[in-house]
């Protein structure tokens, strides 16, 4: 009836009543006569295959023959089934789980969120920062309680300290925030003086967080129990410090690898040279640039770029790209080697009417 296993568990044989409950509940299908007996067949079977002697019996003599038990011609009390229903779906109309006598008021505190500032040299190297803010921290004078010393809260008496009341309208279980105490599941009758009955209090708080290398912007780093408490014994929530990341003039990020240009004569490009290359922590790096070096090679150091935070290993590289620098001014001595120069390789460097001889053409019309 079912359509479980003989060797089905516990948490399988109720699994499959929910659907079968679902699929043929009369308020789903008013009227339909077969479905309120199907209804009421596979409710009869879960109360036997929910019951470990029953279903015992039942898988050794495939019925269940004992006064006021199905299975066997046996007219299960409707109301019975209708109750064992509501009492498996009541949880999944909202009704809070507790047990009798042993009511818990703690709510979880929220997680808060902040901005932090850092430089691009700083989510480079990693950098320590001053946090301060406003939050919520247990009420000292209470203890969290919320009520003076002697003077516990006390469970609701309208809803025995769930917050919500349950009541039946037909065969469907409905749950409804209790009036008496607006959902909340107890009262306070003599509130602390400090809080006011809150069992918390707001407090200025600083600290210092390390900002590690390698992070990215908009990249959340979450600082465990710096949010706002919780109340009546709840517990802290989060302080999750969202990264903002400044920009470099010189320098750029690409994923993990730092990227910035370097300005080379086009003499260095063509003949090749060894310069030093200062990486934005100011460490140094002397780099080779090949003959005839043309402008946009990238040259990688290895290694040498941002650490890989989110792989909490290794580094990405530092990726320096050539350029080559163009001059506005020259002497008549440079002028004369480079309009030399020019003839010897068959350009026309002769300017327009009414301009002076530049330069500038000549490096453009090799260099783009």
């Amino acid at each position: 009836m079912l359509g479980v296993e003989k060797n089905a568990t516990t948490d399988e044989i109720k699994s499959a009543y929910r659907k079968l409950a679902f699929k043929y509940h009369p308020d789903k299908n008013p009227g339909d006569k077969k479905s309120e007996d199907k209804f009421k067949e596979i409710s009869e079977a879960y109360e036997v295959l929910s019951d470990d002697k029953k279903r015992a019996q039942y898988d050794q003599f495939g019925t269940v023959s004992q006064e006021g038990q199905g299975f066997s011609g046996h007219q299960t009390n409707t109301e019975d089934i209708f109750q064992g229903f509501a009492d498996i779906f009541g949880a999944m109309f909202g009704e809070q789980q507790h047990k009798r006598g042993k009511v818990s008021y703690a709510q979880q505190g929220h997680s808060l969120s902040k901005d932090v500032e850092v430089s691009f040299k700083e989510s480079f190297i990693g950098v320590k920062r001053d946090i301060s803010y406003y939050h919520f921290v247990v009420c000292t004078a209470c203890k969290g309680f919320g009520s003076k010393k002697g003077t516990p809260p006390n469970a609701c008496s309208g809803c025995g300290g769930s917050g919500q009341v349950r009541f039946n309208q037909g065969f469907m279980v409905f749950m409804q925030t209790c009036p008496t105490c607006r959902g909340e599941g107890f009262d306070i009758p003599d509130p602390c003086s400090t809080c006011n009955g809150q069992s918390r209090v707001q407090h200025y708080e600083q600290f210092s967080v390390n900002i590690p290398a390698g992070v990215v912007d908009g990249m959340e780093l979450r600082v465990a129990q710096k949010g706002d408490a919780g109340i009546f014994g709840g517990g802290y929530g989060d302080l999750v410090l969202r990264i903002r990341v400044g920009q470099d003039q010189t320098f750029k990020r690409q994923d993990d690898n730092l990227l910035c240009y370097v300005l080379l004569t086009y003499p260095q490009l063509v003949f090749g040279c060894q310069i030093e290359v200062e990486s934005i922590d100011g460490t140094k790096h002397s780099v080779k640039i090949p003959q005839g070096c043309a402008v946009g090679k990238q040259i990688v150091i290895t290694g040498k770029g941002f650490p890989k935070i989110k792989q909490k290993s290794g580094n990405g590289d530092f990726i320096i790209t050539t350029k080559c620098h163009i001059p506005i001014k020259l002497s008549s001595e440079e002028k004369e080697a480079l309009a030399h120069y020019s003839k010897l390789i068959g350009t026309d460097v002769t300017p327009h009417k009414g301009e002076e001889q530049s330069i500038v053409s000549f490096f453009k019309k090799f260099l783009g």
